[in-house]
């Protein structure tokens, strides 16, 4: 039925009186029971009841009268108990120590460098600082969604290093389902561009990595599809014939990992274009969330 009309006021319902009886027992009866006492005494309906019930066990009710599950604590992250290691190229004081980072280490294929010193933007800027900071970046990104992140070395000692194949260790001993490791190249200038780094089959020395090669492609597609769009940066125009992917079966990193890995790099620093990228912090976060989802899909699957 409608009403219409300005001057036109419908019928109010008419309120239960509340008996000597009702008052009393309001003043004497537990809130959780009040609703119950009141439905008997002026013969009110079963929502009554319900209301009460629902307000003394703490659960919220919608307008229709249903218990709502809004208030329910979130569900365990579907990311829970997934593994990444970030390997962030270089040390910024490894020109300090050349005698150890010289020293060579087997890689599977021939012996190589424990490690190098890395480049740097014409301006200064070291590669070292770049790998440390998109890292952390990274790492933060990640453990909000419930990864269990680790870094081959976060500036603790030893304060140089660690060698190529302790880097490759050190996912393999954590069992990662994922391992990446964050560089930027030092090309000439005009060369531009980022590029991911995939294994190659090797099975020789120390070296296997048969097992990993697909899937290490299908992490570093991911990763290159993802960081282009999150940042605008290009695909290298001089590696990887416009892929933005190079497989290598030089690099220890590689060459020793028995998870999926793969390398990237980020940008040429020696590059102005790219270094004017490389040293923003808003871009280096664009960089370390594009990171992140292309990870994050492989580590769902």
């Amino acid at each position: 039925m409608s009403y219409v009309g300005p001057d036109f006021d419908p019928p109010q319902p008419r309120r239960p009186r509340r008996g000597p009886l009702t008052v009393a027992l309001a003043a004497l009866v537990p809130g959780a029971l009040i609703g119950w006492f009141v439905y008997e005494a002026v013969g009110g309906s079963g929502s009554a009841a319900a209301g009460a019930s629902s307000a003394s066990s703490g659960a919220s009710v919608s307008p229709t009268g249903t218990a709502s599950n809004d208030d329910k604590p979130p569900g365990p992250s579907p990311l829970k108990g997934k593994v990444v290691v970030i390997d962030p190229g270089h040390n910024v004081t490894n020109f300090q120590h050349s005698a150890e980072i010289n020293r060579k280490v087997d890689i599977g294929t021939n012996w190589k460098e424990c490690d190098t010193t890395g480049t740097s933007t014409n301006a200064g800027y070291a590669e070292a600082q770049f790998t440390m900071d998109v890292s952390h970046r990274l790492r933060a990104i990640l453990e909000k969604q419930g990864v269990t992140v680790k870094l081959t070395h976060d500036g603790d000692s030893p304060s140089w290093g660690p060698c190529v194949d302790q880097r490759a260790r050190i996912g393999n001993d954590a069992h990662a389902d994922a391992a990446i490791s964050i560089h930027a190249d030092g090309a000439p200038v005009g060369d531009r561009g980022f590029h991911v780094i995939l294994p190659g089959s090797v099975h020789a020395g120390g070296a296997d990595t048969r097992a990993i090669v697909a899937p290490s492609a299908t992490l570093g597609r991911g990763i290159a599809g993802d960081y282009r769009r999150a940042t605008g940066e290009q695909f290298s125009n001089y590696l990887g014939e416009g892929t933005g992917l190079v497989t290598r079966k030089d690099l220890g990193g590689l060459n020793l990992s028995t998870v999926p890995k793969v390398f990237i790099e980020c940008g040429n620093m020696r590059d102005s274009n790219d270094a004017a990228l490389l040293t923003n912090g808003a871009w280096r976060q664009k960089a370390a969330q594009g990171i992140s989802e292309g990870i994050v899909s492989f580590l769902r699957g």
